[in-house]
């Protein structure tokens, strides 16, 4: 005979928490995975983790508004006739038409012009209204080859051949057919309506040979003008950066988990890949091997925020960041105006991802014309540029503080870590120590 004492509250577990369980049982339900956007939500090592060391005695502050400190970045100019010069190192990641509205595409265009950074296509091709209203834009090659053709690989600044994705590694991408629209499908050249998942490889090479040839070949069509980039999911970076360079990359993007996703298994967003935060000194190692570091530009994403997280990422040793969810929130993505129409599809303004589902009410992750009408791409562009300015803005602060006139002189020696597992990935001091595990000693 059990007894339970009324006194003790009912315990759950740990391991079978309550989203375990609703997920076991929609998955006995339905006999099918989940599928949503966005990027992983558990918890895990991040830039929240370290912290700047500001000037005092023994390092000397910049005065803050008077003396300079110098934002710009050069991208590609191992290779590239006309490398990319940007006036912040904050970048918009790749996000396709289709995963996004036209007005969406339109806002990160224009919301990048005014920053003086740069823009990417994404998966999908690119569409006149995002090339009119982007003063640069990097043009995403993919395993999927949909709206690829030679004339916008010249109309782009530069070309991103994309090998992985951080919410994603070794894994396809996916729209599915209720995002389809007539549009969409012309571009893709496939039927409207029907689900489209990209391959998980491209399918002209097997390894980092193929791909050395491959960018031989993209040069050749643009008549080795534009910079010519290499994206990977963080799983290895150490080799996957090395490789890249050995191919010939200008620039490696490093995508670490924290990326989102238009649309992709749950199971693979939560199981997949390494933090942004583990991916960085192993692939700045790699370059730092090989004698190209700063040389080959390195550009980080997945969970940047803030210029703060810019400016710890620079200090590991990036080049540049790009953004994507935190471009899509400014924009207007997950807004509390919207609040009632989110509770309709069964969730809340902050939490909303099924972005595969085509029914944003913001306007952004739809092919539905009358949501679609509810983002003002100009207003909308602006939001992102005041965005954009103010990490600009609290990168060159953080930097002033730490006696740096440029956001590329800020380096490891200008941080320390808050926990144990943040300061073996990023190989930071402990705070208050010199020590951190792996490196020996005491």
């Amino acid at each position: 005979m059990s007894y339970h004492n009324p006194l003790t509250p009912p315990r759950k577990s740990a391991t079978f928490d309550d989203h375990t369980l609703a997920e076991i049982r929609r998955a006995a339900a339905t006999g099918i995975y989940d599928i949503r956007g966005a990027g992983t939500k558990r918890k895990v090592p991040h830039f929240d983790d370290l912290l700047f060391l500001g000037a005092s005695i023994s390092r000397y502050p910049l005065e803050g508004y008077r003396e300079k400190c110098d934002t710009t970045v050069v991208l590609g100019s191992r290779f590239a006739k006309k490398p990319i010069t940007l006036k912040t190192p904050i970048t918009i990641a790749g996000m396709s038409f289709g995963a996004l509205s036209g007005n969406a595409k339109e806002a990160l265009g224009r919301g990048a012009t005014l920053a003086g950074t740069s823009t990417t296509t994404g998966d999908g091709g690119m569409t006149d209204e995002e090339r009119g209203h982007s003063q640069t834009l990097v043009y995403q090659y993919l395993p999927s080859r949909y709206g690829m053709n030679p004339k916008d690989l010249r109309r782009a600044d530069a070309i991103e051949v994309v090998v992985g994705q951080g919410a994603k590694p070794g894994g396809g991408g996916m729209l599915l057919g209720q995002k389809i629209s007539d549009r969409v499908a012309h571009m893709r050249n496939l039927p409207k309506g029907i689900d489209q998942r990209s391959a998980c490889r491209h399918p002209d090479w097997t390894g980092p040979d193929d791909l050395e040839i491959k960018i031989m070949e993209l040069r050749e069509i643009t008549d080795w003008e534009k910079p010519i980039y290499v994206k990977v999911g963080g799983a290895r970076p150490y080799y996957d950066t090395a490789l890249a360079v050995k191919a010939g990359a200008d620039v490696v993007v490093l995508d670490g988990m924290q990326g989102g996703t238009a649309a992709t298994q749950d199971v693979f967003i939560e199981n997949v890949g390494m933090p942004t935060l583990a991916c960085i000194r192993p692939a700045v190692q790699a370059l730092q091997d090989l004698g190209m570091h700063r040389k080959v530009q390195l550009i980080i994403s997945g969970g940047i925020r803030s210029g703060a997280d810019v400016a710890k990422a620079l200090a590991l040793g990036a080049d540049a960041v790009a953004i994507g969810t935190a471009a899509l929130v400014a924009i207007g993505d997950n807004d509390p105006r919207w609040e009632e129409e989110y509770q309709k599809l069964g969730t809340t303004a902050g939490a909303y991802d099924d972005w595969h589902e085509g029914k944003d009410p913001a306007g952004i992750t739809t092919q539905d014309p009358e949501l679609s009408k509810r983002l003002d791409p100009i207003v909308a562009g602006r939001r992102l540029a005041n965005y954009l300015k103010v990490m600009t803005l609290e990168a060159q602060t953080i930097a002033r503080a730490c006696g740096k006139n440029h956001l590329h002189n800020l380096e490891p020696e200008d941080l320390c870590a808050l926990t144990m597992e943040a300061a073996a990935m990023a190989q930071i001091p402990l705070a208050g120590t010199n020590w951190y595990p792996g490196k020996g000693g005491y």
